[in-house]
């Protein structure tokens, strides 16, 4: 199981984006919302932060 590279929610194997980029750095994703947001240069926004 590995972390969201944008929010840091926790994806199980199988699930969710792996995404490399041109310098061989893996970056999972739970969905294609955070994959977006990512690659777009956005910041975590109220969503993806999680509440304790």
């Amino acid at each position: 199981m590995v972390n969201c590279f944008f929010c840091g929610k926790t994806v199980k194997k199988g699930i969710g984006i792996l995404y490399v980029n041109n310098k061989g750095q893996n970056m999972h994703f739970c969905s294609s919302k955070c994959r977006k947001y990512s690659l777009m240069g956005r910041k975590k926004g109220k969503w993806a932060i999680e509440k304790e």
